[in-house]
């Protein structure tokens, strides 16, 4: 099983996603002898999973059913356990764009944190491309190399237990793109522009106070950096229901008297009512935003090595 490469069968060791619903999935490492608790009961590992296909129904023991999924880095990132705040596909999907990124594309991080941008950068740069990221607690670092090994990318991705502020990222001059998630981005844009390749590399740096991007865009210019822009991702979703509207009278009876030839001012008329129309209702199809919306995220700011 790997992030990368899709696998048609469940393997013993694989990290699979057990779905419930689309509010309700969860991680699970596939293993012999194991079981796994939900809802709708135990699912047994090596009778109910190992050898069967992703995307397999996978009936339960108190008779309910889930669905067993290959992992990407989109039901990865909804399903990770957190140690870190993460960034959600809204905001990866913008990075991975600006940033110019493709297979083969050298990338450097920092930090790691949880690894949601880790495992999207390191599917989007695969197979020949490569990721090297930073992350300043020990645990966090070593707990990330840990899950990339499992999900089959360690290949295509170094991990460094360092202060990206003091020591950099470890290179110099190979790496197409630059993306900093720290405290103080600013004391790192010295240290991007040095792992940065000697012309045209990207660099984005992700805040969630004004304050912060503001700092580092005056870091950016003082290092001669161009095109710099802030961008800012919200997401905002619409249901579709069905509405009903009553139909309103808009005097057709009226028109349709006239077009037959009915004369208002003709004595013989003057005082009869027209007839009213029966008004009914009509249904539509209409999309209506959520009360209550995801709001600011973080500030993404964006640059051009010079």
């Amino acid at each position: 099983m790997s992030f990368v490469e899709y696998g048609d069968t469940i393997k013993d060791g694989d990290t699979a996603i057990v779905f419930l619903g689309h509010e309700s999935m969860f991680p699970v490492k596939v293993q012999h002898g194991t079981v796994t608790q939900t809802k709708y009961g135990v699912i047994r590992h090596s009778t109910d999973l190992i050898g069967k296909k992703y995307g397999s129904k996978v009936t339960c023991s108190k008779g309910g059913w889930v669905f067993i999924l290959h992992p990407t880095p989109e039901l990865w990132t909804m399903n990770l356990p957190h140690r870190t705040q993460i960034l959600y596909s809204t905001d990866i999907s913008v990075i991975t764009m600006m940033l110019e990124l493709k297979p083969g594309s050298i990338v450097c991080e920092s930090g790691t944190g949880s690894g949601s941008l880790s495992h999207a950068l390191i599917r989007t740069v695969a197979p020949t491309g490569h990721l090297y990221t930073v992350e300043f607690h020990q645990q966090r670092a070593e707990k990330a190399q840990e899950e990339f090994r499992e999900h089959g990318v360690e290949h295509l991705v170094t991990v460094t237990n360092q202060d990206v502020c003091k020591n950099g990222f470890g290179v110099s001059n190979i790496a197409d793109a630059v993306f900093l998630d720290i405290p103080s981005p600013w004391e790192a844009i010295g240290h991007a522009k040095s792992a940065l390749k000697a012309e045209g590399g990207r660099i984005c740096s992700f805040s969630p106070c004004i304050e912060q991007v503001q700092r580092t865009c005056l870091a950016m210019e003082e290092y001669g950096f161009t095109e710099i822009n802030t961008l800012e991702i919200l997401l905002r979703v619409y249901n579709v229901r069905t509405i009903s509207l009553q139909i309103p009278d808009l005097g057709k009876a009226a028109e349709d008297n006239s077009s037959a030839g009915f004369d208002s001012t003709s004595p013989s008329n003057q005082g009869s009512p027209c007839p009213n129309l029966q008004q009914g209702t009509v249904q539509f199809k209409s999309g209506v935003p959520l009360r209550e919306m995801v709001g600011h995220t973080g500030y993404l700011t964006f640059a051009t090595k010079s």
